[in-house]
C-alpha cells in the first residue's frame, strides 16, 4: 500500500462518502430491529472524573456490540442478486457475530474469516447464528488476502468491517441516538479500531452539536489511526499486541481516514491496564459487563489526556462479549501486579 496523505485546511475539501442523510435514512431502515441501547449516568464516575458523563450502552446491542447496526444496514442495502451469491466478510469477533445475524434474519449465507486465536465466545456465537467460519494464521497472511482469494473463487460479497459507507452509516446511528438524548455536550469520547464507529458517530455529532469536541481513543500498541491523524499520513501496525482484539485492525480504510480526519478533534492512546481498570469499574460498580475494546473511551475519559473537569461527556461502550475466564485472568493478574 503506498502511504496516503491529507492535509486538513488545504482548499476546498471533498463530499465525503457519508453524509448525515446517510445517517438517518440507516436509522430509518434499523428502526425495530436494532436495540436503541440506554444511556446511563453513574455518580461515581462523574467523581472520579470530574464531568458530567452520559455513557451510551452498545454493549447491550444485539450480538452485544455496534457491529450490527452497520452490518445489517450494509447487507440489507444489497442487491438480491449479491445476496444470493453470499457474503463474505474479516473479523476478530463481533463484525463476524453482526454479519452472521444480519445473514439468519435476512436469509443470506455468509461466511467469515477469523484469526485462529479469535476469542472462542466470538466464534462459537458466531457459528451460532449460522455462518460458517474459516480460521487462519495471522500470521502468515492477511485477511484481506485470504477474503479476496475466496470472494473471487466463490463470487461472494464482501462487507469488510469498518470500511464501506452503509457500515459507517450504519455505526453513525449510535452517535445520533446519544446526540438527540443528551443535549449541549462539550466532549464525545470513542474506541477506534478501523474508524467506523468513530467516523459515523463524529458525522452525527458535528451536524447536530458541532461544538461538541469528538475524540478517538486507541490502545497503545495498536496506535496507528492516532499517528495517522496526527500526522496526516495513513500509517499501519502489525499485529498489535493489546487485549482490545476489536483494536487490532492494521490500519485505516481509505474511507474511514479522511472522515477520522475531517471529524474527530483529536486522537489518544491507552495502556492495556487502563483498559482493565476501566473494565473493573464497570464489572463493579456499575454492574455492566464490557469487554477490552468496549472500556477504550471510557479509558480516554479516565486517563486525565483531556481536561473535562466541568464538562458534560457523552462515552460509547463498544461491546460486551468477553470470555469471562480471561476477563477474570486480567482482573487477577492486575490485582496482582
Amino acid at each position: 500500500m503506498q502511504p496516503i496523505e491529507y492535509r486538513r485546511g488545504d482548499g476546498p475539501q471533498p463530499v465525503p462518502p457519508v453524509s448525515f442523510e446517510d445517517i438517518l435514512s440507516a436509522s430509518d431502515l434499523l428502526s425495530g430491529t436494532v436495540n436503541q441501547t440506554p444511556i446511563i449516568t453513574s455518580r461515581t464516575l462523574d467523581s472520579i472524573s470530574g464531568a458530567t458523563v452520559f455513557v451510551k450502552c452498545e454493549n447491550f446491542q444485539r450480538t452485544g456490540a455496534f457491529k450490527f447496526r452497520g452490518a445489517f444496514n450494509a447487507m440489507s442495502r444489497l442487491r438480491e442478486s449479491d445476496k444470493e451469491r453470499g457474503v463474505l466478510t474479516y473479523s476478530s469477533g463481533n463484525h463476524a457475530q453482526a454479519i452472521a445475524l444480519s445473514g439468519r434474519l435476512l436469509g443470506v449465507s455468509t461466511t467469515i474469516i477469523m484469526p485462529d486465536d479469535a476469542p472462542a465466545i466470538k466464534k462459537a456465537a458466531t457459528e451460532g447464528y449460522g455462518a460458517r467460519v474459516i480460521s487462519y494464521d495471522k500470521h502468515a497472511t492477511t485477511r484481506e488476502e485470504l477474503a479476496a482469494e475466496i470472494a473471487e473463487k466463490h463470487g461472494m460479497t464482501i462487507i469488510p468491517p469498518y470500511d464501506h459507507p452503509h457500515v459507517v452509516a450504519g455505526q453513525g446511528t449510535v452517535g445520533l441516538e446519544l446526540m438527540q438524548a443528551a443535549h449541549e455536550l462539550d466532549y464525545l469520547f470513542v474506541c477506534c479500531g478501523g474508524g467506523g464507529l468513530l467516523s459515523g458517530c463524529g458525522i452525527a455529532t458535528k451536524h447536530l452539536q458541532p461544538n461538541c469536541q469528538v475524540i478517538g481513543v486507541e490502545p497503545e500498541a495498536g496506535d496507528d489511526a492516532t499517528r495517522s491523524f496526527h500526522s496526516g499520513t495513513l500509517q499501519k501496525v502489525h499485529n498489535p499486541d493489546t487485549i482490545a482484539d476489536g483494536a487490532r485492525t492494521p490500519y485505516l480504510g481509505k474511507i474511514t481516514f479522511p472522515l477520522v480526519l475531517q471529524y474527530a478533534d483529536n486522537m489518544i492512546t491507552v495502556s492495556d491496564s487502563a483498559l482493565v481498570e476501566a473494565m473493573r469499574f464497570f464489572w463493579e460498580r456499575a454492574k455492566l459487563i464490557v469487554e477490552p475494546t468496549g472500556a477504550l473511551a471510557t479509558a480516554g475519559l479516565l486517563s486525565g489526556q483531556i481536561d473535562v473537569k466541568g464538562k458534560r461527556v457523552g462515552v460509547v461502550i463498544s461491546g460486551g462479549n468477553v470470555d469471562l475466564n480471561s476477563a477474570c485472568a486480567l482482573f487477577s493478574a492486575r490485582s496482582d501486579a
